[in-house]
């Protein structure tokens, strides 16, 4: 099996990285994608995760080469995938794509789901809800999609009142603050967690609860992964319109869903909150078309 090739990016590394990429492109021609001379490059967000490095076998094993691209932060993964740094990630769910595509007026799509994860509420003060003291202050994700998706968990926890009940689309200026029993600050998701010391309470994204000590059980609150209604936070491996129907890419989607190992890494990863999922890709690019539809409208 070729030596694991794991690559730490930040933002400026990724402009070097497409720099390099648009340098090389000719170099390797017309290589079939998932050769040595052409390994597929999959962008996630936590690669140290144990079961990327099963799944890497895996997919080497079915003799598809592959680069695992490990991003430091949400906001990279889909740049880095137009511009064709990437062929493929694996981080986000549908309404992040969804925000991603209307905001940078971009196409890519969905072509396998993974699973959906509960997203907490977390706290090293208070052991409740009911603990928590008026005005005191909690932090949320800042990216709209999972900053929407916090709010909603405040609210169904007593803690705030949104305007108009609340929607995917919510934002901190929808609260109410004279009907909220806290404030609500909007943090980088990579840092909701390290704030816990400085705030009543934190909506932490499960890539980064595992970094803070902590366990979805450790989570105050949570949404739920099986309502109908948590169809568009489906996590999801997406690519370009134009590799929609790539057969190689297709396999890398079956193998992350069929292969044991791998789906007990993912759910020992998740301490056992996610809801594995094998939705048709036509299902998630219908929900995806949704989405973008209501976004487009806000």
């Amino acid at each position: 099996m070729p030596a694991r090739r794991t690559i730490a990016l930040t933002t400026t590394a990724v402009g070097v990285a497409m720099l390099m990429s648009a340098c090389a492109g000719a170099g390797e021609g017309d290589a079939e994608l998932g050769t040595e001379d052409n390994p597929v490059q999959l962008g996630v967000v936590g690669a140290s995760e144990p079961y990327w490095a099963t799944y890497e076998s895996a997919v080497e094993d079915a003799g598809i080469a592959i680069d695992i691209v490990d991003f430091t932060d949400y906001n990279q993964p889909n740049p880095a995938l137009s511009e064709g740094e990437l062929d493929i990630n694996q981080f986000q769910h549908i309404i992040f794509l969804a925000d991603y595509n209307v905001n940078a007026g971009d196409d890519l799509v969905p072509i396998g789901s993974t699973a959906i994860y509960p997203l907490g509420l977390y706290s090293t003060q208070y052991d409740s809800v009911e603990e928590i003291p008026d005005g005191a202050e909690v932090a949320v994700p800042n990216d709209d999609t999972n900053q929407a998706r916090g709010l909603l968990i405040l609210q169904q926890a007593g803690l705030i009142t949104l305007a108009d009940g609340g929607s995917p689309f919510s934002t901190v200026a929808d609260v109410d603050e004279a009907g909220s029993r806290v404030t609500v600050t909007a943090l980088d998701a990579a840092i909701t967690a390290s704030s816990l010391p400085d705030v009543a309470a934190a909506i932490i994204n499960n890539d980064f609860i595992t970094d803070a000590g902590l366990t979805p059980e450790d989570a105050i609150a949570q949404d739920d992964p099986t309502d109908p209604s948590a169809f568009p936070y489906i996590n999801i491996f997406a690519t370009t319109a134009d590799d929609a129907e790539n057969e190689v890419l297709a396999q890398l989607v079956e193998i992350y869903q069929t292969t044991p190992e791998v789906q007990d890494g993912v759910l020992e990863a998740a301490g056992g909150a996610a809801v594995l999922t094998q939705t048709p890709a036509a299902d998630l690019q219908a929900s995806l078309e949704e989405v973008q539809a209501e976004l487009e409208t806000q």
